[in-house]
C-alpha cells in the first residue's frame, strides 16, 4: 500500500478474544492489500484454572475485564468506528461467559459476538487463504487454540470439510500436563485421549487426502521462530505471511520442548511467556496428527481468525 495516512473511516478494529490470549487488531485499506496500524496481544489466559469447569476465576475474569477496557482505549484513540470482537471457545463455554460479555458492553460498549466452532473454522481458512499459503492441493490447516481445535481440509477454490473439537492446548495441560517435564505415562494418555476424540477427523481425511499441514499461527509461530533463532538466522515474525518448515527441524524442536522443564522452555529464546506451558501439549498434537495422517510437509501460517474476520470486514 502507498504511504498515505488512512483516516479513521477507512479503517476497522478485529478482536479476537481468545481463551490464553486477546488480540486486537486495527487496520484499513482492501482485504488483499491491508495496512495494520495497531496489532496488540495481551496473555489473558481466560481459562486459567477453569477451563475444565466451565468457569472463568476471578482473577482471570478481572484480567478480560481489563484487557477490553485498554483495547477500547486504543481504538478511541484511533477514532474507528467498525468494531467486531469474536469470542471463542473459553466465553463460549463459560457458566460466567454472559456476565462478562454484558460487563465489557456496560464498561466499554464493545459487543461481543460468540461464535461457534464451525464459524471459527470458518474464519481460520479465511485467515490462511488471504495469507496465500493454500494451493489447488487439498491442505490440512490446524488451529491450536486454548480451548478448543480447528480443522480445515480445504484448498484455494472452497473448503471440503472444517470442525472445531474442544481439545485446546489449556483444556489439554489441565488433564494432562500438570507435572513438569511431561511424564511418558502423560503422553501415552493424551495421545490415547485424542485418538478417541478425533475419530471423525480421520474418517474424512483417509477420503481426502491432504498431504500437506498448515498451522495457523500460534504454537506454530513458536516452533518457527525457535528454530531460526537456534539456527542463527536473524528473523521477524512480521516481516512473514509463511513458512515450511524442514520435517528434520520440527521433529527435532518439539522432541526438545516436550522433554524440557518450565525452567527450560523459559529461558528458550522465541517462546513467548504465554505459550512457555501450552506449548508441550501443542507439540504432542502436531506430532500426533503428523504420524496418525502420515503427513511430512508442515507449514505455517501468521494469519488466522482475525485476518479473516478482517478480509470480511473489507472485502
Amino acid at each position: 500500500m502507498d504511504n498515505k495516512k488512512l483516516s479513521p473511516d477507512q479503517c476497522v478494529a478485529v478482536m479476537d478474544l481468545g481463551t490464553n490470549t486477546f488480540h486486537l487488531l486495527i487496520a484499513g485499506g482492501t482485504a488483499s492489500q491491508y495496512r495494520e496500524i495497531i496489532h496488540k496481544h495481551e496473555s489473558v489466559k481466560l481459562g486459567e484454572g477453569g477451563i475444565n469447569k466451565g468457569i472463568i476465576q476471578p482473577a482471570a475474569y478481572e484480567r478480560g475485564i481489563n484487557t477490553m477496557q485498554k483495547f477500547h482505549q486504543h481504538i478511541a484513540d484511533q477514532g474507528v468506528k467498525e468494531v467486531r470482537a469474536i469470542a471463542t471457545s473459553a466465553l463460549r463455554s463459560a457458566s460466567n461467559g454472559k456476565q462478562f460479555i454484558d460487563e465489557v458492553e456496560a464498561k466499554t460498549g464493545i459487543c461481543i459476538e460468540t461464535i461457534d466452532g464451525e464459524q471459527e473454522a470458518e474464519y481460520i481458512y479465511k485467515g490462511v487463504k488471504l495469507a496465500g499459503g493454500l494451493s489447488n492441493q487439498t491442505s490440512l490447516i490446524m488451529d491450536i487454540g486454548g480451548g478448543s481445535v480447528e480443522f480445515i481440509l480445504g484448498n484455494e477454490q472452497s473448503i471440503l470439510w472444517k470442525q472445531s473439537f474442544e481439545i485446546g492446548a489449556a483444556r489439554l495441560m489441565d488433564k494432562f500436563h500438570q507435572i513438569d517435564p511431561i511424564r511418558a505415562e502423560s503422553i501415552t494418555a493424551l495421545n490415547r485421549y485424542l485418538e478417541e476424540q478425533l475419530v471423525t477427523l480421520f474418517g474424512v481425511a483417509s477420503k481426502y487426502s491432504a498431504n500437506v499441514l498448515i498451522g495457523s499461527s500460534g504454537a506454530f509461530e513458536t516452533f518457527t521462530e525457535v528454530i531460526e533463532i537456534q539456527k542463527g538466522n536473524s528473523f521477524d515474525l512480521k516481516k512473514i505471511k509463511n513458512y515450511s518448515f524442514q520435517k528434520t527441524d520440527l521433529i527435532a524442536v518439539t522432541d526438545k520442548l516436550i522433554a524440557s522443564s518450565h525452567v527450560e522452555r523459559e529461558h528458550t529464546q522465541g517462546i513467548i511467556p504465554v505459550r512457555v506451558d501450552m506449548i508441550v501439549v501443542a507439540s504432542l498434537i502436531t506430532r500426533f496428527i503428523m504420524q496418525k495422517l502420515d503427513i511430512d510437509n508442515v507449514c505455517m501460517s501468521t494469519n488466522s481468525l482475525k485476518e479473516g474476520v478482517l478480509a470480511e470486514m473489507l472485502g
